[in-house]
C-alpha cells in the first residue's frame, strides 16, 4: 500500500512539473540577468538591424528550431528593420555559456544597439515576438 501511495505521488509531482514548463516553454519574457548584456557583430557573426535583431540558438536535431526559425523569418519580412541571424549553439559554446543558454530554441530580441531586452525559451508564437519586438525599437 505504501509503494501505491509513492507511485501516486510521483506521478503527481511530475504532472504538475510538466504543465509549468510547457507553459512557461516559448513565452517571452525580460530576465534581470541579461540586464545590460550587448552582442555585436563580432558575437553574431552578422550584422545588427537597424532597428532590432532577433537571435536565435539552434542546435542540430532540434525540432521546434525549425518552426522557430520560420516564425522569426516572417517576422524579420513583416517589420522594417529588424533582422534575424540563427547562431549554432554547438558551434558557439563560448557564447553559450557566456549568455546562459541552457536549452535550444533560445530567442534574443536584441535592441539597434545590441542590448539584449527580451529572451524565450522554446518555440514563441509571432504574436509574443512582434510584442516583444515593441521593447526593442
Amino acid at each position: 500500500m505504501t509503494g501505491l501511495v509513492v507511485c501516486v505521488a510521483a506521478l503527481v509531482v511530475a504532472g504538475v512539473y510538466g504543465v509549468l514548463q510547457r507553459r512557461r516553454s516559448g513565452r517571452v519574457r525580460v530576465r534581470g540577468r541579461d540586464d545590460g548584456k550587448r552582442l555585436g557583430v563580432a558575437e553574431l557573426g552578422g550584422e545588427l538591424g537597424e532597428r532590432a535583431t532577433l537571435v536565435q540558438f539552434s542546435s542540430a536535431f532540434c525540432a521546434p528550431c525549425r518552426a522557430t526559425r520560420r516564425v522569426l523569418g516572417e517576422v524579420a519580412g513583416m517589420v522594417p528593420g529588424v533582422t534575424h541571424v540563427e547562431i549554432d549553439a554547438e558551434a558557439r559554446l563560448d557564447l553559450v555559456r557566456e549568455l546562459e543558454i541552457l536549452k535550444t530554441p533560445t530567442v534574443l530580441v536584441l535592441d539597434a544597439g545590441g542590448r539584449v531586452v527580451r529572451r524565450a525559451t522554446g518555440q514563441p508564437r509571432k504574436a509574443d515576438v512582434i510584442a516583444a519586438l515593441g521593447e526593442a525599437v
